[in-house]
Formats: structure tokens, C-alpha cells, sequence
């Protein structure tokens, strides 16, 4: 009779490392994503590091000897290009294809870019603002496509609040060296956006898949906008989307307003700026997987309401710290609701028209925010900044109760 043998446990596998456990997790929450997606999310980040011409536009334009009260034709010509380019880049991706899309509207932009550098007075500047505005407008709506055709419908909410989230990242850091650049001459402002388009172009033409975007439309489809104009809950969907950023541009436009009249130096909207850049691009991929497992409709009227109430707050600051504090709640509610939008917009087009859903949309928030731009200064100017601050909380609450009339039908459509 032999003696059992004694084995000895085997060896317990160490854990891994710090940095193994958050590769692990982040590729859990944000992996699984096909190389078109990659493809739009770099180029977009890419191409904002080079977005340095518009917030120094002003500028630039009074150093070409534009007397103050022609700068408005300039900015007008800019908003309308602005409205023109969605709506033509939502037909030409459905009718073209994503990829011909991108590549004729980056190539425009970086042609717009140096005509208006190379302008000599205030006709060409305008008509070249008009181009830019445009063209720059143009393939949003065929990347917003590139994605709906990429990724599953479960995820489209994590992905578009990664576009959103590569937007704010290349908008920052083009924040931080736009006014490093600006000293040395505008000519590097205008030559590093014109690089960054070309640069995304060519990241397009050499990585992204001809038939990136999805089936092709319906033959009973004209390729016209009459598919948008006849779904009722995509035009519920713009109505409140160009409502909620009416009340969002607000913090842009009539909020460095407020900061001056209080007395405070310009310094006090550069700290707005950076808190709102810093709490967006930190939290905002963490919150898009917590959020997405909530009910997106209530989730965008949560934070819509959020956005009312900091923004109507900004009509009690009164030091720069009270200014900060309600940053850091309408930048909340701008953390939570990245995404979802565009993502219900996504869902509820019909196969091959999702270049013009993504149009239409781009298009309504375009609309608001030129109107935004001389309404929200006119009732500041005219009615008093209380009209102002607390008819936006009013007109955002509202709007945020009725995106919830919106669930049932979006429900319907999605499943």
C-alpha cells in the first residue's frame, strides 16, 4: 500500500498591475468599436486642434482695417454658410456616400481658410466667410452617418458622446495655443486649421471603407428633405434640440456680457471657459457608459433642466467664484446630455437617409445659435440681464418637459 502523495496547491496568479486593471476596464466601456469610428473620433479631435481662425475672427478682421460696424456683414456671412452646409452635406451623404462627403467638404474648408486669409477687403472677406462657414459645415453630418453605420444601436450613445467628447478635447487645447499662436501673426492660426483639415482628409481617404455609412436609401425615397418633414418625432426631436441650444449659447454669447457689466476683467470668462473645458473632457466618456443604461429621454430632460437652472443662476453672480459655481452646473448638465441627441436622431432615420436626420439636426442648432447670437444680446440690451437669465431657465424647463412626450414614440420606432 503506497502513501498518498501530497500535492501542493497550485500557485495563486498575482494581480495585475494598476495599469492592467484600467486598460481592462476602459476597453470594457469604451472598446469594440469598428476602425470607421476611430477613423471619424481622431479626425474630428485632430481637425478642432486646428479650429483657431473663428474665436479670433474679430480680431483678424480689424487688423485688415474693417471698421466695427461692418464686422457684422462678415459674422452674418458666416452664420448663413453655417445654415447652408448641414442641409447640403445631409443630401450629399445619402446621395454620394460619407466618404465622397467628408473629402469635398475638408478640402473646402482648408480652400476657405486660405481665401479669407488671402482676402483684401470687405466683399471678398464676406463672400469667403461665406464659403468657410459652409463648407465647415458640410461633413459633420457625414460623420454623425460614418458612426450611425458603425456601431450598434445599443452603443450609440457612448459613441456620439466620444464625438462630442473629441470635439471639447480638440476645442481645448486649440483654446490654450490659439492665443500662444495669435502673437506670432494670424497667418499660423490660418495655416495650422488649413493642415489639420488636409490632415483629416487624407486620414480619410486612406482608412475609411467606401460603404462606411450603411444601406443605401429606399427607392421610394426622392433624396430630398420630405423624409425629415414627414417624421413627426424627428421634428419634435429638432424643435427642442434647437430650443435646449438656443439656452446653452447663452454661456457663449451673453454670459461675457454679464461678466462685464459686473466689472470683472475678461479673465473671470477665460476661468468659465477652462472650468467648463476641464469638467466636460474629464468626466464626460465616464458618464456616457453610466448614463446609457437609463432611459435617454428622461435623462436629456434632466439634464436639460440642470442646464436651465445654472444658466438662470448666472443672473444672481456677482464675484467670479459665484460665476464659476454656476459653470460647473450647466457644464453637469452638458456632461450628461453628450450624445444622447444625436444618438436618438441616429435611431430614428429610416435606412439610407441618415446623412440628412444628421443635416436636419446640425442644421436646427446652427439656426439657434444664429439666433442666439443677436436675440440673446438684444433682450439683455433691451428688457434688462433678468429677462434674460430667467426667460432662458423658463424657455429650458419647458422644453425639458416636453422632450418627455417624445419617449413613447421613440420607444416605438427603436424597440
Amino acid at each position: 500500500m503506497t502513501s498518498p502523495t501530497l500535492h501542493s496547491p497550485p500557485p495563486v496568479a498575482p494581480p495585475p498591475p494598476a495599469a492592467g486593471r484600467v486598460r481592462t476596464v476602459l476597453a470594457g466601456r469604451f472598446g469594440g468599436f469598428d476602425g470607421p469610428f476611430w477613423v471619424v473620433i481622431g479626425g474630428t479631435a485632430m481637425n478642432r486642434v486646428g479650429n483657431m481662425v473663428l474665436p479670433f475672427l474679430v480680431f483678424f478682421l480689424g487688423s485688415r482695417g474693417i471698421a466695427t460696424d461692418r464686422v457684422p456683414y462678415v459674422l452674418a456671412a458666416l452664420g448663413a454658410g453655417g445654415l447652408v452646409g448641414p442641409v447640403l452635406g445631409g443630401l450629399l451623404t445619402d446621395r454620394f456616400g460619407t466618404r465622397p462627403t467628408l473629402l469635398v467638404g475638408l478640402l473646402a474648408t482648408a480652400a476657405g481658410q486660405g481665401l479669407l486669409f488671402a482676402a483684401p477687403g470687405l466683399a471678398t472677406l464676406t463672400a469667403a466667410a461665406a464659403l468657410l462657414g459652409a463648407s465647415g459645415s458640410v461633413y459633420p453630418p457625414a460623420a454623425g452617418a460614418v458612426i450611425a453605420g458603425a456601431v450598434a444601436p445599443a452603443r450609440r450613445q457612448i459613441a456620439y458622446g466620444l464625438l462630442h467628447w473629441a470635439i471639447n478635447v480638440g476645442s481645448a487645447v486649440a483654446g490654450a495655443l490659439g492665443g500662444f499662436l495669435v502673437a506670432h501673426g494670424y497667418g499660423l492660426l490660418f495655416a495650422l486649421d488649413a493642415v489639420t483639415c488636409l490632415a483629416y482628409a487624407a486620414l480619410v481617404a486612406v482608412r475609411l471603407p467606401r460603404a462606411a455609412a450603411g444601406p443605401p436609401r429606399r427607392r421610394s425615397d426622392d433624396g430630398g428633405y420630405r423624409v425629415v418633414l414627414r417624421d413627426r418625432p424627428m421634428l419634435l426631436l429638432i424643435s427642442l434640440s434647437a430650443v435646449a441650444e438656443a439656452v446653452y449659447a447663452q454661456t457663449e454669447f451673453t454670459l461675457p456680457l454679464a461678466v462685464r457689466d459686473h466689472g470683472l476683467p475678461a479673465t473671470t470668462f477665460g476661468l468659465a471657459s477652462v472650468v467648463n473645458a476641464l469638467l466636460v473632457v474629464t468626466l464626460q466618456p465616464f458618464a456616457s457608459v453610466w448614463l446609457a443604461r437609463f432611459d435617454r429621454l428622461r435623462v436629456w430632460s434632466f439634464a436639460s433642466v440642470l442646464a436651465a437652472v445654472g444658466i438662470g443662476l448666472t443672473g444672481l453672480a456677482d464675484s467670479t467664484w459665484e460665476f464659476a459655481l454656476t459653470v460647473v452646473v450647466w457644464s453637469a448638465a452638458e456632461v450628461c446630455v453628450g450624445g444622447i441627441v444625436t444618438s436618438i436622431a441616429a435611431d430614428l432615420a429610416p435606412a439610407g437617409a441618415q446623412g440628412r436626420f444628421q443635416g436636419a439636426l446640425n442644421w436646427s442648432r446652427g439656426l439657434a445659435r444664429f439666433a442666439a447670437l443677436g436675440g440673446g444680446a438684444a433682450v439683455y440690451a433691451g428688457l434688462g440681464p433678468a429677462a434674460l437669465w430667467w426667460g432662458a431657465a423658463l424657455t429650458g424647463i419647458t422644453g425639458a418637459l416636453l422632450s418627455l412626450r417624445l419617449a413613447g414614440a421613440v420607444r416605438e420606432r427603436t424597440g
